[in-house]
């Protein structure tokens, strides 16, 4: 049976679209793993400012928090990604998410010079992806090219003695880590790996700690989409990063992780249909951080295969991550075996829209398949079907 996520996202993709012909795609994957895609997933393209958050979680890795800090601060800045953005006192920058900040994180990552640092960051951006991945040198060449900004941004650094590498080294490997060639799945698995404390969701490897990831996901909601930041979050709701290839990353803590990429930036630097997306996602899957649900539990309190056939027990606050969790579940049962299936929600607390809308979604869809499905509901906790329930 097709996934009714893939379905939905296919339907995002295509009226986001427009009369623009350049890519678009989506992906989401959860923090167990599962991935769904719509779109130009295949297509490739820079990281860019999106290495920031990893390269900062590098530094703090390997100086710790209170070090760190007295380099880079941590306010939002107001100020566009490629401002003068510095502390009066102090001279740090004002976070690592804008360019000057960046290039501060990205000097005291641990490495004899510039190769040596931009291997390490690239190592680990390969980790939380799970694969290996590579620098397009031309890309490379372009950005050093056109590097005269982050130039004059590093020597002013140097000179309030936040910087205590060479400048035009710094800028070098900078260039090389906004580089890295990644596609919208590539980001997708990144940012579940966030999600997921820094644990690779596929081979639940630890690449970074839960500290560093705390410290990073802060960061990233109140910086991580420049001076619309505040917009961001008050109509979006995921900690997020952006960069000017186009591509964006939304981060659900314990949930699941997104990327989007489309060319075409707004005057914050920011895809347009990018954001146009994330909107969309939030709403109809009520991701709205600030939408919280009173109970962390698994949806799923039990499975029962008797001569009945097999039973779901669902439990706790059932949101969008738990109602993906069902229908995956169902979907590795198998679906073709004929036998009856029964949701019991006599365990269940509450169920908010997006999950009703996906079960409603997820049984429908069986039906069609030939499978006998019960729905065991004696709370009514499915009766409020709208897209506002919840």
């Amino acid at each position: 049976m097709r996934s009714p996520i893939t379905d939905y996202l296919e339907d995002v993709v295509a009226s986001c679209t427009g009369d623009d012909d350049s890519p678009l795609s989506v992906a989401v994957v959860t923090v167990e793993g599962t991935r769904y895609g719509a779109g130009d997933t295949e297509v490739s393209f820079p990281i860019q400012s999106i290495s920031k958050a990893l390269t900062y979680a590098l530094a703090l890795d390997d100086h710790g928090l209170d070090a760190v800090h007295e380099k880079i601060d941590v306010e939002p800045s107001g100020d566009a990604f490629n401002e003068i953005s510095l502390e009066a006192e102090t001279g740090r920058p004002r976070n690592a998410m804008i360019n000057a900040g960046a290039i501060a994180a990205h000097s005291l990552v641990h490495g004899a010079d510039a190769t040596e640092r931009a291997d390490r960051i690239l190592a680990l951006h390969s980790a939380f992806v799970g694969r290996e991945l590579a620098v397009d040198e031309s890309v490379v060449d372009d950005e050093m090219a056109g590097a005269h900004r982050n130039l004059a941004l590093a020597h002013m650094l140097a000179s309030v003695g936040v910087l205590a590498c060479d400048p035009h080294e710094v800028v070098e490997g900078y260039a090389r880590q906004c580089s890295i060639d990644v596609t919208s799945v590539d980001l997708a698995v990144l940012a579940a790996t966030m999600a997921n404390g820094g644990v690779h969701p596929d081979s639940g490897d630890r690449v970074a700690s839960s500290a560093v990831m705390r410290q990073v996901l802060s960061t990233m909601t109140t910086c991580g989409m420049y001076d619309g930041t505040g917009d961001w979050i008050a109509t979006v709701g995921i900690p997020a990063k952006s960069g000017v290839s186009g591509a964006v990353i939304g981060v659900l803590p314990g949930q699941l992780g997104i990327a989007v990429h489309s060319p075409g930036l707004d005057d914050r630097g920011n895809s347009v249909r990018g954001v146009r997306v994330f909107e969309r996602l939030s709403r109809d899957m009520d991701l709205h951080m600030m939408d919280i649900a009173p109970s962390g539990h698994s949806a799923v309190r039990a499975t029962r295969t008797d001569g009945d056939g097999t039973t779901y027990e669902l439990q706790g606050d059932i949101r969008f991550a738990g109602a993906e969790n069902i229908m995956s579940r169902v979907l590795d049962d198998g679906t073709d075996d004929g036998d009856p299936v029964t949701f019991d929600l006599e365990p269940a607390r509450a169920i908010n829209g997006a999950a009703i809308r996906l079960l409603t979604e997820l049984i429908e869809r069986l039906r069609r398949d030939g499978r006998d499905v019960h729905l065991a509901d004696p709370n009514g906790l499915m009766d409020h079907r709208s897209a506002d329930a919840g």
